[in-house]
């Protein structure tokens, strides 16, 4: 009976025509929905096996290489063996006969005492003192009275210094003119009696002093430094702070370890005032002497 539906009314066609056009949009809209989600996905997956076997691929790509540089290596291995040998043998010679580089210091490291000091000199003449270890002539023979009168006299209180935390010393320069003045230049000397020790931030040495060819003193003296390049300097101020403590020995400026003396000369030249740091503001107290100003970065306040 459905057939007779489009002869009784035949406008009813073309709504069915409409009806049936609609839901057959309305399949393929959902059939391309559906198609295209598929299709992502599917190329979702697609992506994700190509990344996979690229990387794959990649890695596999190393193992052929290394394959082919052993292959170069072996092959070149016996060709580069003799060069390497030529230019070990002259590196080795090349050491030998330049102690320095067969202990190279990098930049960032002290030096060590094999590269800083001198070896000593075993080949002394016959009947020779060394000094590196002989105690010759100690406590022998007094000194002349006019050596022991330059050398027991009064320090002059205008050659005594004061360091900003109140200790009292006197300047090597001084010593040497007073060694120089007793025992003449050429007359007295400092023997090192071992290598420098050195340590990331402080060198030392001992010393002896050697007056009129006689053994008078020893001491250890030292320095501290801030970086390599300052060793020389380092080393030439751990031989001056030796020979002031070798001079306690002979009576030169023995008032400046006397308690007594020190009192004293700090009330009479010496006052401790406020002073201000010029960068930082802070403030502490500083000695200095009376006839004297204060260094930067210090003022008094």
């Amino acid at each position: 009976m459905s057939w007779l539906l489009p002869l009784l009314n035949p406008f009813n066609t073309h709504n069915a025509s409409v009806h049936r056009g609609q839901k057959i949009s309305l399949q393929t809209q959902h059939f391309e929905q559906l198609t295209t989600t598929r299709y992502v996905k599917l190329a979702r997956k697609e992506v994700g096996a190509t990344a996979t076997n690229t990387t794959k691929t990649t890695t596999l790509k190393p193992k052929t290489v290394k394959s082919s540089t052993k292959a170069t290596t072996a092959e070149t291995k016996a060709q580069t063996s003799a060069s390497d040998s030529v230019t070990s043998a002259e590196i080795k010679k090349a050491a030998a006969a330049v102690p320095a580089l067969a202990n190279a210091v990098h930049a960032d490291h002290f030096a060590t005492t094999q590269q800083f000091d001198a070896a000593f000199d075993d080949n002394t003449k016959e009947n020779a003192i060394d000094w590196s270890t002989s105690y010759h002539g100690l406590s022998t023979v007094r000194f002349s009275k006019e050596a022991t009168d330059i050398l027991l006299e009064p320090v002059n209180p205008e050659d005594i210094e004061i360091k900003p935390d109140g200790l009292l010393y006197l300047p090597e320069i001084k010593y040497r003119r007073i060694l120089n003045r007793a025992f003449g230049p050429g007359g007295w000397g400092l023997a090192p009696r071992g290598e420098h020790t050195i340590s990331p931030k402080n060198i030392s040495r001992e010393y002896a002093l050697i007056c009129n060819g006689r053994f008078v003193s020893q001491a250890r003296g030292e320095q501290d430094f801030f970086d390599v390049s300052g060793l020389p300097t380092a080393s030439e101020g751990c031989k001056s702070n030796a020979l002031m403590r070798c001079c306690k020995d002979l009576g030169i400026a023995s008032e400046l370890w006397d308690p007594v003396f020190i009192r004293k000369f700090k009330k009479k030249y010496c006052v401790e005032v406020w002073t201000e740091h010029v960068t930082t503001k802070k403030r502490k107290k500083l000695w200095k002497k009376k006839d004297d100003t204060l260094e930067y970065p210090y003022k008094e306040v």
